[in-house]
């Protein structure tokens, strides 16, 4: 009897927290926020569903979000897949600076990008000394500006993520491979890949549920033209007062999230399974 409650005494304490701490606080701001009834909330929804300005921010986000965990997982993987096959006495400092960057406040990383991105900034002055262009362009409050900001903040859990993953399979498949006449790219298509998927859908669930949630960086980055849900969610909520429209986009960005989740999910077990 001992031995069954223990596990479940362990477990207690973070459960209660896990309840008082995140799911009461995110249940009463989703459907249950000051001065609004439910029933407002849902119909919110439906009006963001079907008002051509939310789904344009509806579709920037995941558009931008998409964008960003492409780019994270394309360029993540394979500097995951060298550090972790690397038999260098360097790699351990090579994966510790690789994710050096989440140490460090996505408020100053975000700032450095508005150094680099501004009209006076790095780029704008190598363009323009060079001679390539006689102004310097716009990169600042573009989609674009968000798109590195966010592959900046995320690329590093990316790398991680994948590292884990790679790590996971035996180095002697690699070898095997190539006894049997596989080249080095055949083997990295047809072994390593395949075995490391579910490490890339996790990397790429995270990264996306960081892009469609993260505020900072949209809001340095990107400015008012282009709002996504995160900073439409703070308007609502810090601005306008609207605790209706704050709920209902945090219903929807919830939604994404999960919905991404458990496509993420079955990806896992079908790659998994094949």
């Amino acid at each position: 009897m001992r031995s069954r409650l223990t596990p479940t005494l362990l477990l207690l304490p973070g459960l209660v927290f896990l309840l008082v701490g995140f799911l009461i606080p995110s249940v009463t701001m989703l459907l249950a926020p000051p001065r609004t009834k439910t029933t407002d909330i849902f119909a919110r929804v439906g009006m963001m569903l079907t008002d051509p300005y939310d789904l344009t921010i509806i579709g920037r986000t995941v558009l931008l979000a998409s964008i960003v965990t492409v780019v994270c997982v394309v360029l993540g993987f394979p500097i995951a897949y060298l550090l972790a096959r690397s038999t260098s006495r360097w790699s351990g400092v090579l994966l510790a600076l690789a994710i050096f960057p989440l140490l460090l406040s996505n408020v100053v990383r975000t700032f450095g990008w508005l150094v680099v991105l501004g009209s006076n900034g790095a780029i704008g002055q190598l363009l323009t000394g060079l001679g390539i262009v006689d102004k310097a362009p716009q990169l600042l409050y573009t989609p674009l500006a968000i798109v590195l900001g966010l592959t900046q903040l995320f690329l590093p859990l990316a790398i991680i993520t994948c590292y884990s993953a790679v790590s996971q399979v035996d180095p002697g498949l690699d070898d095997a491979a190539r006894g049997l006449g596989a080249s080095r790219t055949r083997t990295f298509w047809d072994v390593v890949l395949p075995l490391s998927l579910p490490g890339i859908v996790v990397a790429s669930t995270l990264v996306f549920a960081g892009s469609v949630t993260a505020y900072t960086t949209p809001y340095l980055l990107g400015g008012s033209a282009n709002r996504v849900l995160s900073t439409q969610l703070f308007n609502y909520a810090s601005v306008t007062i609207d605790w209706a429209g704050a709920s209902a986009t945090a219903l929807i960005m919830t939604v994404l999230v999960f919905a991404v989740s458990a496509l993420s999910s079955a990806i896992g077990r079908k790659g998994a399974t094949s």
